[in-house]
């Protein structure tokens, strides 16, 4: 019995370990994609935008093997954006889906 509750404290202690060192690896490398391309594609509408910040701690980056069509969908990004517009933040909903080699397919902004 006793051999029992060790191993699982070890297979607990590894969990917490590795989810700890996910964590500080830092953000993953989509979002700044899906961040940069979302700023450019912003500011073409709307020149008077200054910045965009993603929720970093709330975005899902979930891996898919999809298509839309014959185009495949690699990842799919989604969670909240702060659109920078003056001295003025404002809150969107934010999705981005990346396709192969890296490449953003869209980004898109909800109005709220």
């Amino acid at each position: 019995m006793t051999v029992w509750k060790a191993t699982g404290a070890l297979a607990l202690l590894l969990a917490c370990v590795s989810v700890q060192s996910a964590a500080a690896q830092g953000p993953d490398p989509e979002l700044e994609l899906c961040r940069s391309t979302g700023l450019v594609a912003l500011r073409e509408r709307n020149p008077a935008i200054k910045d965009m910040t993603l929720d970093v701690e709330g975005m899902t980056v979930a891996k898919a093997n999809t298509k839309i069509e014959d185009t495949p969908i690699k990842t799919v990004v989604i969670g909240d954006a702060f659109l920078e517009k003056g001295k003025q933040d404002t809150r969107r909903t934010f999705l981005c889906l990346i396709g192969e080699k890296g490449k953003v397919l869209l980004t898109f902004f909800t109005d709220k």
